[in-house]
């Protein structure tokens, strides 16, 4: 064994309550170094009495290690615990100050998770781990009330630029609800809605105002409840890390210097608020001038911002914030913002804008969710870059699987492009059938899968602002076999509860590969999922237990013989199986 690649702490993603009863315990150790694994258990106070050894199941693994985990459910809600670990017939006992050949006589040296207290169990809303999203950029999806549109405003479908309009507002996604409704969607991510200068929104000038392009607070309540009727959740974008030029304390702070009373609302180095050689005297959003950072560490911002994630909660009655660069704002401030965004809604879903490893924000005090790019860039790599073969991509998801919590991995918001990114048919080149593996991933793996607006129907784009074209509402310029294909993929992850929350196991991920194939396991009931990322058909030979199987998406069957199913996927073609018999 090499000892040294073996690792564990208490709490974090190592042990931690998944429910108020039960706890999940990993190891991690070198791959393919250990052949059995067990989590050395008892109560404390009665050890001899309720001692037990509990086997581990290898969980995941990524190119270095491998993950094991166990679940179990103290009686009392507190537990010692240490490690068996064999490899073949060796073996060696972990306490958490030593390896020993000796099995430990008490519980006095083992790691120890002192009591599940539920306030302190990580509880994501349930709602989310079932949900479609569906991401709109207000401006460019349509223009339903010509009468609120800005001066200048472009005929629609033009080309896009970072400060040109189109006239999108909310009663154009009023309007087209029942696009939404068809495809299948139960939740919509807003870019922002408040009021402010540019056509993207982040710029806020009056958080408790909807942008008057948008519409207002009655038009945001009439497409809240119609939504709400669909049983389609809604979730505003908040950003809190920075305001805009034309935020009132920010005016005042310009106008005034330091005899503003807004003068501690921001981060200032340096009187008069200025440029220097690119450089803003004041922190702001990157160097972005017209975007000053808001101190959220000052009574009065934190108070404003509090009050502005209630209002809308109650007011309106939105689900859920998403809260842009939200890992350039403190942790005490989401902190409190968790608990008066709970205490307004204890459903509510908190989603953070973090692009990389964000275990800091998911322990059950701040986020819900992060919007999962690492997820994303793994796909593209793997699907459409050719960066990663088949084992690389699997080891890229064990890696990520195995920093979060279970609970986390379960919300996680998973997309492959945004506003802020190429849309996913250009990064594809055009090639629909590599856009559509891509995505038939995002919809078996866990967490909440989100298509940005017009992936559904063809919509391509390059980086910002091309990424943020009009929405296509002409049947006619619309690809209707890509929008049959995603709502039947949504209609299938809908229907097989082991696409949502499932454990994953990976079947086949060969090194130099293109053939993938998975599983998701939940109760017992079995889903395979293979992904053929050649341009040639390429047969998978899959050891199952029953002998008739059927493809959700083509409604092919194919029978095992001898344990043995054999399926032949021709170039970017994919299967999602489940036995018949």
């Amino acid at each position: 064994m090499l000892l040294e690649a073996i690792y564990h702490r208490p709490k974090l993603n190592w042990t931690y309550a998944y429910d108020y009863k039960t706890l999940h315990i990993r190891l991690r150790s070198k791959k393919n170094d250990l052949t059995e694994v067990y989590a050395f258990t008892g109560d404390k106070y009665m050890w001899d009495e309720s001692k037990e050894l509990v086997p581990m199941h290898l969980m995941i693994s990524d190119e270095m290690f491998d993950y094991w985990e166990c679940a179990i459910q103290p009686p009392l809600r507190r537990t010692r615990y240490g490690f068996l670990l064999k490899s073949g017939d060796e073996q060696i006992w972990m306490t958490e100050s030593e390896f020993t050949k000796e099995r430990p006589e008490g519980p006095e040296r083992l790691f120890e998770f002192p009591f599940i207290n539920p306030i302190d169990v990580f509880t994501p809303p349930e709602w989310v781990k079932d949900a479609i999203f569906y991401q709109i950029f207000p401006e460019r999806f349509a223009n339903g009330d010509r009468s609120n549109d800005p001066e200048g405003v472009l005929p629609w479908g033009g080309k896009p630029e970072r400060d040109n309009f189109f006239g999108g507002d909310l009663q154009g996604v009023i309007d087209h609800l029942d696009h939404l409704s068809e495809l299948g969607i139960t939740g919509i991510y807003f870019t922002p809605l408040f009021e402010a200068t540019t056509n993207h929104k982040y710029d806020t000038a009056d958080y408790m105002k909807i942008d008057p392009h948008f519409g207002d607070v009655a038009t945001i309540k009439k497409l809240v409840n119609a939504c709400h009727e669909r049983g389609i959740r809604v979730l505003f974008d908040a950003v809190f890390n920075h305001s805009g030029k034309t935020f009132a304390p920010f005016v005042d702070v310009m106008e005034k210097g330091e005899k503003s009373r807004y003068k501690d609302w921001f981060h200032i180095r340096e009187y008069p608020l200025q440029v220097k050689d690119h450089v803003p005297t004041y922190d702001t959003f990157a160097f972005e001038p017209l975007m000053p950072k808001l101190n959220t560490e000052n009574p009065e911002v934190k108070q404003y911002l509090l009050e502005v994630a209630e209002y809308w909660i109650k007011e309106v009655g939105i689900d859920g914030w998403r809260l842009d660069v939200a890992n350039e704002v403190d942790h005490h401030f989401w902190r409190d913002f968790r608990k008066t965004v709970k205490a307004a809604n204890p459903d509510a879903y908190i989603l953070g804008e973090i692009w990389h490893e964000s275990s800091a924000w998911l322990q059950g005090d701040q986020f819900d969710a992060v919007m999962n790019y690492p997820f994303t860039e793994a796909v593209l790599d793997f699907v459409v870059r050719g960066k990663l073969d088949a084992e690389g991509f699997a080891n890229a998801i064990g890696k990520q699987l195995s920093r979060y919590p279970q609970q986390a991995s379960e919300v996680a918001f998973n997309l492959l492009d945004s506003h802020d990114t190429p849309r996913l048919l250009t990064l594809c080149e055009g090639n629909k059938d590599k856009m559509k593996l891509a995505a038939l991933f995002q919809f078996t793996y866990s967490g909440t899968p989100c298509i940005y607006y017009g992936d559904e129907i063809g919509l391509d784009g390059e980086q910002d602002p091309d990424c943020r074209k009009c929405m296509e509402w002409e049947p006619e310029r619309q690809d209707q076999n890509l929008f049959k294909f995603y709502q039947k993929l949504i209609a299938i992850r809908k229907e097989l509860a082991p696409l949502r929350t499932g454990a994953l196991k990976f079947l086949s991920a060969e090194s130099g590969g293109s053939k993938l194939a998975y599983e998701r396991i939940l109760n017992g009931e079995r889903v395979l999922v293979l992904l053929n990322n050649y341009d040639a058909g390429q047969t998978f030979e899959i050891s199952v237990d029953g002998q008739i199987w059927k493809d959700a998406l083509s409604e092919q069957t194919y029978k095992a013989a001898e344990g043995k199913l054999s399926v032949k996927l021709s170039a970017y073609e994919y299967a999602v199986l489940t036995a018949a018999n």
